[in-house]
C-alpha cells in the first residue's frame, strides 16, 4: 500500500500523541488502586468506560445505519479487543501493582521483538544483522533494568515479571491486527467493537473467578477519567495513525515515548527508585526499539 510522505508524516504525530497519553496509564492505575479497585476492576472499568463513550461518539457521528462491520473485519476487532485489550489490561495492570509503573512499561517495550518474530513467521521477512543486534541489546535492557545489575533472582518478582512479558506479547499484536481491522472501515468504530469485546471478555472472566468488585464514587470517577484519557482518545488517534503508515513495524519506535513519560510519573510522582543501571538498560531497551525499525542499507 503507498501512502503520501504527508499522510505518513501526519501518521507518525498520531502515533507520538498515542503514546505520549499512554504514558499515563500507570498514574491512573496507581489512583484506581489507592481507591480500593483491584487488577479486574480496572481493567473492566477502561474497557467499560471506553466502550460507553465511542458507541456515544459512532451513535452521534455515524449513525445507527454506519455502525455495521463485514465479517472480516467483526472478527478482526474481536481478536483486537480479547488480545490486545482485555488480555493486555489485565496483565498490565497487575504487573504496575507488582513490579511498579517505570518496571511494568519497560517490560512492555519488548513488544517489537514480538512484532519482529510474527513478521519473519507470517510474512516472510529477513532475519538481519541489525535486528538480531537489537534482539540482543533488548533482553540486556530488560534484564539489567528489572534486576538493576542484582543477579539474585531470588529477591524479584517474577510473576510480575511474567505479566509484564505478557503484556508486552498482547501490545505487539496490536498494529498487526489493528491494520487489518481498519482497513476499509472506520478507526473509531474499529475502537468501539474492540471495546466492547474486551468487555465482555473481562466480564467472562470476572465471573469464573468470582474477583471482588468496588463501586464506589471515587472509583467510578478516576474509571471514567482513565476510559476518557488515556484509552478512548488515544485508541482514537492510535488508529488514525496506523491507518496513514504503510510500514507497520515503525508503529512501536514511535510509540516507545509512553516509556519515557511512564518513567518520568514514576520517579517524580511515586518516588520509585531508579539506579544507575537500570538507567543504562531503559536506554538500551530503547535502543533496541529504535535499530530494530532502522531500514537496511548497503
Amino acid at each position: 500500500m503507498r501512502v503520501k510522505k504527508s499522510s505518513e508524516n501526519l501518521g507518525y504525530l498520531f502515533i507520538f500523541i498515542a503514546g505520549f497519553l499512554w504514558g499515563t496509564i500507570g498514574l491512573f492505575v496507581k489512583q484506581l488502586g489507592s481507591v480500593g479497585a483491584n487488577a479486574d476492576m480496572i481493567s473492566l472499568l477502561r474497557m467499560g468506560f471506553s466502550f460507553l463513550i465511542m458507541f456515544t461518539i459512532c451513535l452521534v457521528h455515524l449513525g445507527p445505519e454506519r455502525m455495521r462491520l463485514s465479517r472480516r473485519n467483526l472478527l478482526a476487532c474481536a481478536l483486537l479487543g480479547i488480545v490486545t485489550q482485555a488480555v493486555y489490561n489485565l496483565c498490565y495492570s497487575r504487573a504496575i501493582s507488582i513490579i511498579g509503573v517505570s518496571m511494568g512499561s519497560v517490560l512492555l517495550y519488548i513488544s517489537p521483538i514480538f512484532t519482529l518474530v510474527f513478521s519473519i513467521l507470517l510474512f516472510g521477512e529477513r532475519l538481519t544483522f541489525i535486528k538480531c543486534l537489537a534482539i540482543v541489546l533488548n533482553v540486556l535492557g530488560c534484564m539489567l533494568t528489572v534486576t538493576n545489575g542484582n543477579p539474585d533472582i531470588g529477591t524479584l518478582s517474577l510473576y510480575g515479571i511474567f505479566l509484564g512479558v505478557a503484556a508486552g506479547f498482547c501490545y505487539s499484536l496490536a498494529a498487526i491486527i489493528g491494520k487489518i481491522a481498519t482497513e476499509g472501515g472506520n478507526p473509531i468504530l474499529t475502537a468501539m467493537y474492540s471495546f466492547f469485546f474486551a468487555s465482555l471478555f473481562i466480564i467472562a472472566k470476572i465471573a469464573v473467578t468470582g474477583s471482588s468488585l468496588c463501586l464506589s464514587a471515587p472509583v467510578l470517577a478516576w474509571g471514567f477519567a482513565y476510559a476518557l484519557i488515556a484509552t478512548s482518545l488515544t485508541y482514537i488517534v492510535y488508529y488514525w495513525g496506523v491507518e496513514m503508515i504503510a510500514e507497520t513495524s515503525r508503529v512501536p519506535v514511535i510509540a516507545s515515548v509512553e516509556l519515557v513519560v511512564a518513567t518520568v510519573i514514576g520517579i517524580l510522582l511515586y518516588r520509585e527508585s531508579i539506579g544507575i543501571v537500570s538507567l543504562v538498560g531503559i536506554v538500551l531497551v530503547l535502543s533496541s526499539i529504535m535499530i530494530i525499525n532502522l531500514k537496511g542499507r548497503k
